[in-house]
């Protein structure tokens, strides 16, 4: 989904437009800050910050992961999540390419 050059990452389209869905649902933004607030992110914390069922926090999880923003990885029977800074950097960067120029 993601190409490097050097350092820097570059989102194929398609990741680009994942991601744009995945922000676009107030939840599934609000899930995200609070999995950056911590390193990682128990899901169980995220169970207790938001009145939703786990289904709910799970599916929400999982469309994070699905656009490239979040690793989630199981540690036993917990799930952790953290933040990818490094695709949020290049969404940035590709979200002011295309919308950043001026007239």
């Amino acid at each position: 989904m993601t190409t490097r050059e050097g350092a820097e990452l570059h989102l194929t389209t398609r990741q680009f437009e994942l991601i744009a869905k995945a922000l676009a649902d107030p939840r599934r933004m609000a899930l995200l800050e609070t999995i950056a607030g911590e390193r990682p992110c128990p899901c169980q914390h995220l169970r207790d910050q938001f009145p939703v069922s786990k289904a709910t926090i799970s599916h929400h999880i999982k469309e994070l992961v699905r656009a490239g923003l979040v690793d989630a990885r199981k540690t036993g029977q917990y799930l952790n999540c953290e933040v990818r800074r490094d695709v949020v950097r290049a969404y940035t960067a590709e979200l002011m390419r295309r919308v950043g120029r001026a007239s």
